[in-house]
């Protein structure tokens, strides 16, 4: 018995009989298939303002979730807090009651100067420099979305008609110093003053501090994850500002819907994977 009075499987499996998860408090049939990931618990209520209907299902600790349907697609959001270790955590357990398509609705900081405060980033691979993933895979492994999320979110951008940029994010454990920011008292050391101008020079186009968990844990289970971020700084023009948290949240909200109708044309030509030419009338 734990201190509120759920009984547990056991240390190994910490849910109930019934599959309630522990961090969560989610169980089957609590969540749909396609979920978005933002970190912060207060944008989760700026996401579902923008669907059709919802349904409050929990909230512990970080994590708060609901269930709905946005233009007829069902879906569901879960606020995984800060980093990596929480981002996995949320992973495991929404894979364990059932979802299989995942996307992160983030903000971001950009080392790229041709990218304004507001703008979109979908990102299509991550720079593991983190710490999460080494309990999962190989240094080798890469850190990639899924093809199929990142053409529907992208996609979702162009119709929406937002200023986006797809390339390569560097996801870290630290806000300050891993990302290239002094530390309390100005303390830094010799490789965080080079860690921007080399990942400039490798086109990685922004920094953040949950994609790479999202995508290795997704890929070695065969699910499937993309992410996309509203761009709050600009490290190489030293803007800050608060912009696109809507935009960012409309775009997840509307690639949830393309990957719902492509899921069912793709059921009905008896496909497993998404390709332009399914589209195409018979």
């Amino acid at each position: 018995m734990c201190a509120e009075g759920k009984r547990f499987k056991s240390a190994e499996r910490p849910e109930t009989e019934e599959g309630k998860q522990y961090h969560l408090e989610v169980k089957p049939g609590d969540v749909s298939k396609y979920i978005l990931l933002p970190g912060d618990p207060e944008r989760v209520k700026k996401i579902v303002d923008l669907w059709d209907e919802s349904v409050f299902v929990a909230k512990h600790r970080e994590y708060l979730t609901y269930r709905g349907k946005y233009k007829g697609a069902p879906i569901s959001v879960t606020s995984t807090g800060i980093g990596c270790p929480a981002t996995a955590i949320a992973v495991e357990e929404l894979a364990n009651v059932g979802a299989d398509t995942f996307i992160r609705v983030g903000s971001t900081g950009v080392i790229q100067p041709n990218v304004e405060i507001g703008d979109l980033v979908i990102s299509c691979a991550a720079v593991r420099l983190e710490g999460t993933t080494k309990q999962y895979v190989l240094p080798g492994y890469p850190a990639f979305a899924d093809y199929e999320v990142l053409l529907a979110l992208i996609e979702a951008a162009e119709t929406l008609g937002y200023r986006y940029h797809v390339g390569v994010t560097a996801t870290t454990d630290s806000f300050y110093t891993g990302q290239g920011r002094p530390g309390f008292k100005g303390y830094r050391l010799s490789f965080t003053e080079n860690i921007l101008p080399d990942l400039r020079r490798m086109r990685v186009i922004n920094f953040e501090m949950e994609a790479a968990a999202l995508f290795v844990l997704t890929s070695v289970y065969g699910l499937r994850a993309g992410a996309v971020c509203t761009v709050f700084a600009n490290r190489v023009t030293n803007e800050f500002g608060v912009k696109g948290e809507r935009e960012a949240a409309e775009t997840a909200c509307e690639a949830v819907k393309i990957l719902y109708e492509w899921d069912e044309v793709k059921g009905e030509r008896g496909k497993k994977h998404f390709f332009p030419g399914l589209l195409k009338r018979e």
